[in-house]
């Protein structure tokens, strides 16, 4: 009943105002007196009155109650029902020129824009304050249905509201968003710039510390060129950090002229020459004093400093400190050449590998005879080669000394010694026929054949880990003696010989230098040597094969290439006959030797540097050589327990590396 009442006064004034006889302005417009009304039924009157369309959601339900003291427009009557939706918990959401999505408030969000009294959305992108802060500076001002996000990463703030909240949103943005920092420059005279900006930062963040509100609103930066303390923040915070900066420089020209500095990384001993050319001293030369004793180790100043004050620089080895005695301007220079240079130094580790494969094929084929007598009735004649064995004259030597000469001869002896040499130096299938044709005429021939094939390889993996720009050498291999003189002395009473040891194995000596762009140049000397043997039989000199890389390379971290390298084939062919009847066919064979050897070397060497900057990459190049070694079977023993271990943790007092987890294997994705 009070449904039909209200929509029956509702259209009386509508219609009365219709048809009163007033101003064509005055037609248009309608006064509003609801009371209680349904409001899906205050939203079909909206409807015709003004000419949109809604759809109402199904949760939007209750009454309303609205009145106006005058005469209303279309648009004034528009922008009234979206302020009492508005009020009672709803929104109305445009889904085209004219329609609107009536629905409850809470999805306001995630809707459109809904015109001039309805919700927005609206990105603000800040430009002094940081997006977090503002967010939590806006949430308490925005709606129950609003939505404040903040995009640190583009430093921008989203907000959803109604619109004439958002309007005193965006007023409060531009109030706050302005650069209001004050930016002050503080020339220093004693101290030194990076210090006092150490300490200000030390001083500012302490917990509790008055200094602390400036934490965050300043900025402290330190300009070594002009040993300035740039600050920028809150003004009040910068007028409370003068003081102290002014007081501490103050201070600092009243203190002793003599400074001790320890250093961290760098070597004492290098660097006190190059502090000393600054300040024009006299570099001095290291040394310690007798006893092993640490000194004191200082040269008189050649050169004044500014102000006319001399500066002398020292070092303490014991403490591996240097000692600077010079005016407060000297020491801070000195003390930020000291802070840049003190760093820790990066290390590489360089790895080789030496690759050698030999190969070598021998063919011999030889036919030696003799015929002769021991008187001499019969004509000697005879065929010895040089490219066969064994020698043919010296067994006939042996053979005929055996016969001739007393039994305790030195030339029977020294025969006999030949000839057994000679036999033992042969190689392959030896053949011989010997005999005699009538009195002592006496003939003999001696058929040598051998095939050998020999083969050896080289393999050596070198590697060795150094400071950047610091030399380091590896040797595996012996010290084997070398004769470089020999004096039989008078009548050989005192005979003597000198020798020489000399290394011979893998010799690996490099200095790494590491690039600004993260490559390595490398200066490096590769030498791989090896014991060929002995000259000859009757000469025990050693033969010494070598190899030799010296070069300068840049390459990439991690990357292995090619240092060097040696492809070499050998083949010998020798003949050796006799005129004239060897070139008889079938027989000729009879007086011919022939000889034929190939050798095939193939070297390679393979360089692969690693920089290690931290302990992480130390311990991830330590962890798999530890477990290649200790997965040895000579080093586990029958119980179990590994030796290596033992000596890490007994006698070393350490945990043993571990070696890193490979990566995961993903499972093969299956096609579509």
């Amino acid at each position: 009943m009070r449904n039909t009442i209200r929509t029956l006064a509702l259209a009386a004034a509508f219609g009365a105002t219709a048809l009163a006889p007033a101003a064509p302005a005055l037609a248009q417009t309608q006064v509003l007196n609801v009371q209680d009304a349904d409001i899906r039924a205050f939203i079909q009157d909206v409807a015709r009155s003004t000419g949109r369309t809604f759809i109402i959601d199904p949760r939007v339900k209750g009454t309303v109650s609205v009145a106006s003291d005058g005469p209303l427009s279309k648009g004034e009557l528009f922008e009234v029902f979206l302020a009492t939706l508005r009020s009672n918990g709803f929104i109305a959401i445009p889904t085209g020129p004219s329609s609107y999505r009536i629905e409850p408030a809470e999805n306001a969000a995630r809707g459109p824009s809904a015109g001039r009294s309805g919700f927005v959305t609206e990105v603000f992108r800040l430009r002094t304050i940081d997006a977090a802060g503002a967010a939590e500076m806006i949430k308490p001002l925005v709606g129950p249905q609003g939505v404040v996000t903040a995009n640190p990463r583009g430093n921008t703030v989203v907000v959803a509201d109604y619109a004439d909240n958002m309007r005193r949103i965006r007023g409060l943005i531009g109030q706050i968003d302005q650069d209001r920092a004050q930016v002050k420059t503080i020339t220093l005279q004693y101290s030194s710039a990076s210090e006092i900006a150490r300490v200000l930062g030390d001083l500012t963040s302490a917990p509790g510390a008055e200094g602390k509100s400036a934490r965050g609103a300043v900025t402290i930066v330190a300009v070594a060129s002009s040993n300035s303390i740039m600050l920028r923040g809150d003004s009040e915070a910068i007028a409370r950090l003068i003081p102290i900066i002014t007081d501490l420089d103050r201070r600092a020209q009243s203190s002793a002229d003599i400074q001790v500095v320890f250093l961290k990384h760098a070597n004492a001993e290098e660097m006190l020459p190059v502090l000393q050319q600054l300040v024009g001293q006299q570099p001095t030369t290291s040394g310690t004093a007798s006893g092993g004793k640490s000194t004191v180790e200082a040269a008189p100043a050649t050169a004044a400093t500014a102000g006319s004050q001399r500066a002398n620089l020292a070092r303490y080895p014991g403490a591996n400190a240097l000692i600077i005695s010079a005016d407060p301007e000297t020491q801070r220079m000195l003390a930020e050449v000291i802070r840049q240079l003190d760093v820790r130094r990066e290390q590489v580790l360089v790895e080789a590998i030496v690759v050698e494969v030999s190969d070598g094929t021998a063919q011999r084929l030889g036919v030696q005879t003799i015929l002769g007598s021991e008187n001499g009735n019969v004509p000697f004649a005879t065929t010895n080669y040089s490219n066969t064995g064994p020698n043919i004259l010296a067994l006939t030597g042996a053979i005929v000394g055996q016969n001739n000469l007393p039994e305790d001869s030195d030339l029977l002896a020294q025969l006999q010694e030949a000839a057994v040499s000679s036999l033992l130096n042969t190689n392959g299938m030896l053949g011989a026929v010997t005999g005699t044709l009538s009195g002592d005429t006496m003939f003999g021939f001696i058929i040598n054949a051998v095939r050998e094939d020999n083969s050896s390889k080289l393999l050596s993996t070198p590697h060795i880990l150094t400071l950047d720009n610091r030399e380091a050498s590896i040797l595996v291999g012996q010290e084997i003696p070398i004769t470089t003189g020999e004096a039989l002395g008078d009548a050989n009473s005192n005979p003597f010989r000198t020798i020489q040891r000399q290394d011979v194995g893998i010799k690996l000596t490099v200095t790494p230098q590491i690039n600004a762009g993260g490559g390595i140049t490398l200066h490096l000397r590769q030498e791989v040597s090896a014991i060929a043997g002995t000259v000859t039989t009757n000469n025990p000199e050693l033969i010494l094969n070598k190899r030799v890389v010296e070069t300068t390379a840049v390459i990439g971290d991690g990357e292995i290439v090619v240092l060097g390298g040696l492809l070499q084939q050998d083949e010998t062919i020798s003949l050796e006959r006799t005129p004239l009847i060897s070139d008889v066919p079938l027989l000729g064979e009879l007086f011919k030797s022939r000889a034929r050897e190939g050798k095939r070397t193939n070297l390679m060497i393979f360089l692969r540097p690693r920089i290690i900057r931290n302990d992480a990459d130390a311990r991830a190049v330590t962890g798999p050589r530890y477990e290649f070694m200790r997965q040895q079977p000579a080093l586990t023993g029958k119980d179990g327990v590994n030796a290596l271990d033992t000596v890490v943790i007994d006698q070393l007092g350490a945990t043993p590396p571990n070696v890193p987890p490979p990566p995961p294997v993903q499972a093969p994705v299956p096609p579509k």
